[in-house]
């Protein structure tokens, strides 16, 4: 049974909405339900950081303008916060503090009553998450978690309502392709993104390079590994022309969350 109803009901008690949007499945399905339920009442907001992709800029940004979404665009200042590029465990707690200060000043000078959202899912709250922490601090509301909506159900909304995030693989920010204790600047994020993007010109979607010092560690899924053999002298050579000595695959294969293992033990 679908709980589209239920989300667009949720929407009922609230003047009006600014969803924190990443251009990602969850936030995308937030923001499109939002419109469905408060018309001009209901906007987006993304940061468009150096953390983020600009590939997945470009897709918030088009989203908005399909569906008819008006969509504020800011710049957050995380990469002068010594907190955030010291690139702590707890790294994302500084970030969306920047992005949710940023959002309640710009809501109580244009949008006063508004409520404020993430695309928090139920999901989200079993994993490690220290951006969770900087929503409760704020007061940001999470219609997904809090009608125990998870990410099953999420793509099953979605895909019901024919969005074309349905199908996008996630992208958390580049920042998390960095080990914790390596410090996050503008050259090493860039460095990770041209190298994600190379990989995509050779018909890998679902990649992730991490950024080990000077060497680029690249994890695609296990049914791509072979493939990517197949194309790695070439491949290789790209990567390495944007500052790395050494390219590897990890032959592990893509897991998303990989360098979170640290804080396991």
């Amino acid at each position: 049974m679908s709980k589209l109803p239920l989300l667009i009901n949720w929407f009922k008690e609230h003047k009006g909405t600014v969803t924190a949007f990443s251009g990602g499945v969850d936030s995308s399905l937030v923001l499109y339900v939002s419109k469905l339920a408060l018309g001009e009442q209901a906007i987006g907001l993304i940061s468009n950081s150096e953390s983020l992709k600009s590939k997945d800029f470009e897709i918030a940004v088009k989203f908005c303008q399909k569906h008819d979404i008006t969509l504020k665009v800011i710049k957050t200042d995380e990469l002068n916060d010594p907190n955030y590029t010291a690139n702590p465990a707890n790294r994302c707690f500084f970030c969306k503090t920047h992005l949710y200060e940023a959002m309640i000043d710009i809501i109580k000078a244009e949008y006063p009553e508004y409520t404020i959202l993430n695309g928090t899912n139920l999901d989200d709250l079993g994993d490690y998450r220290p951006g969770l922490e900087a929503a409760k601090n704020h007061d940001i509301r999470s219609p997904l978690a809090e009608l125990g909506i998870n990410k099953k159900d999420v793509i099953a909304m979605a895909s019901e309502l024919h969005l074309e995030t349905a199908a996008k693989p996630p992208s958390p920010c580049l920042s998390s392709r960095i080990p914790y204790g390596t410090a996050v600047n503008s050259i090493r994020l860039n460095q990770i993104e041209q190298a994600e993007y190379i990989l995509n010109q050779f018909g890998f979607n679902n990649v992730r390079v991490r950024h080990l010092g000077e060497e680029a560690s690249i994890e695609v899924p296990v049914s791509d590994i072979q493939s990517l053999k197949n194309q790695f002298d070439l491949i290789s050579k790209d990567i390495q022309d944007l500052g790395f000595s050494k390219v590897l695959i990890d032959q592990e294969g893509f897991v998303s969350g990989k360098l979170n293992r640290v804080l396991h033990g």
